[in-house]
């Protein structure tokens, strides 16, 4: 007979099924990271595009978290899974994640902006230490995962209502939000100290380089819920749906 998988178990099969592609992502940002503070190419060129965020404001902030939440996980649906063929449920996809994305991307720059002016715009290891704990340790687990798994869950289930009234549950939060949240952790608490060790102004544009992975992460976790993707399951395949 087989067992029902505990949150924990659900949230370790989500970083093992993710860890290849987590430590790709962790290696690059490193490595930007390294670069900002000893090369002065890599230092001029994220200069330059601090500046270009900080000319066009909000515009930038929602066009690249679409970019980046929406568009390019769905273009990767599209060349590894339909062969490089698109279909209308692409453009119904799109519909879903567009206003998702661009309005998650907002409250994340607003979340840095109040960091900084809270805490520090510097990178010092108490200050850094301490924007990690407000970011993963309660805008995660008190907004970001339940609003991103319930967004999931909506569209998988059809825009039905049900999953708005579970998100209130002691099960639901136990059940999808805290196997999210360990997946979430394995990943994002390295990729936030990288993030939070840049100023303020390269913060956001560091995070959408991160943001494609953790809607393939998000999507991962909300499709074992529904049961269409085997626990076993890489990456790739929780951009995948049956319809």
């Amino acid at each position: 007979m087989q067992r029902t998988p505990t949150p924990l178990t659900l949230g370790w099969e989500a970083a093992r099924a993710n860890a290849v592609p987590a430590l790709i992502i962790q290696a690059i940002m490193l490595a930007l990271l390294i670069g900002y503070y000893t090369s002065n190419s890599i230092s001029s060129a994220f200069l330059q595009l601090a500046a270009f965020k900080h000319r066009h404001g909000l515009l930038f902030v929602v066009a690249a978290s679409i970019t980046a939440g929406a568009l390019i996980p769905e273009l990767f649906l599209i060349l590894f899974f339909q062969r490089g063929r698109p279909k209308l449920r692409n453009l119904r996809n799109l519909f879903f994640t567009i206003p998702v994305w661009g309005f998650d991307g907002t409250l994340v720059d607003l979340l840095y902006r109040g960091e900084a002016a809270w805490l520090g715009d510097v990178v010092t290891l108490p200050v850094v230490a301490a924007k990690i704990c407000v970011d993963q340790f309660a805008y995660n687990p008190f907004f970001a995962a339940p609003f991103g798994v319930l967004t999931y869950e909506w569209k998988n289930s059809g825009v039905s209502m049900r999953p708005v009234h579970d998100l209130f549950t002691w099960q639901h939060y136990r059940d999808k939000i805290v196997p999210t949240l360990l997946a979430t952790w394995a990943v994002w608490i390295p990729l936030m100290a990288i993030i939070y060790s840049l100023p303020l102004a390269l913060q956001f544009p560091l995070f959408g380089l991160a943001l494609s992975f953790w809607v393939l992460l998000l999507t991962y976790m909300t499709n074992r819920f529904a049961g269409k993707i085997e626990a076993d399951a890489p990456l790739a395949l929780a951009t995948t749906e049956s319809r």
